[in-house]
């Protein structure tokens, strides 16, 4: 009796054994069975706020004078943008820079020989922050007009931003999942396969360029500023089961 069973706990273990090593043998490489595949989300989309600014000096023999003529094309320039209908709280004027003047005075040989002393260079900036975009924008080209008037007004160029870039982000690494799911399932099919759950997930650079442009992506990404019209681009990288 003690026989029987002896062979017969024998005989079990010996099957166990053999299933396990078979579970093994066709199991071996299933932790390399996965898949690979990068997704793309992409978004056009337009600058819902712009920043712009620009400057003006003058120069005067004496502080008091250069200051009342700095004050008076100060004053011009507010009506002026008053009139283009922008906000009297978006109209924002710098503190007054205050300059010395020199003319240096050499010797024939090239030695500095004095500095003499030409009055005061005054200047000041205007900077605007408003989310009516186009409406600044024009104004930037347009307030060349201030020349007309004896300003010498310079315009910088306007820099562009967008305010729900967040919102914008979810949406568009959800578009970039999508994406790569379904270049993993078509690359499966592809395979008479069929892709099991996700195995990993890492969200690639986050770049805004210029709409239709050739400007260079970067690794540490690119945040346009100087174009209205703009394109933000995501990648996802997945490793799906197999």
């Amino acid at each position: 009796m003690k026989n029987y069973l002896s062979t017969i706990i024998l005989s079990i273990t010996a099957l166990i054994t053999v299933l396990l090593v078979t579970y093994t043998y066709q199991n071996r490489h299933r932790s390399d069975d996965i898949i690979h595949v990068t997704g793309l989300g992409k978004k056009d989309f337009k600058s819902d706020l712009v920043i712009w600014s620009g400057g003006f000096d003058k120069n005067g023999k004496i502080l008091k004078e250069a200051s009342q003529l700095l004050q008076a094309d100060k004053s011009v320039i507010r009506k002026y943008l008053l009139d283009k209908v922008v906000l009297e709280n978006q109209i924002v004027f710098s503190a007054m820079d205050i300059q010395k003047d020199y003319t240096n005075i050499y010797f024939e040989n090239g030695g500095l020989k004095e500095q003499r002393f030409d009055g005061y260079l005054l200047r000041q900036t205007v900077k605007i922050e408003s989310n009516e975009v186009d409406k600044i924008e024009g104004i930037s080209r347009s307030v060349t007009e201030l020349t007309d008037r004896g300003i010498g007004f310079y315009s910088n160029q306007p820099q562009y931003y967008y305010t729900k870039l967040s919102e914008l982000k979810i949406e568009m690494v959800a578009a970039a999942t999508e994406d790569a799911r379904i270049r993993a399932e078509q690359i499966a099919q592809n395979a008479n396969a069929a892709i099991e759950s996700l195995r990993y997930a890492k969200m690639g650079i986050f770049q805004i360029i210029a709409q239709n442009s050739n400007e260079d992506l970067s690794w540490g990404g690119t945040f346009n500023t100087s174009s209205k019209m703009k394109t933000a681009t995501i990648t996802m990288k997945l490793q799906f089961g197999l």
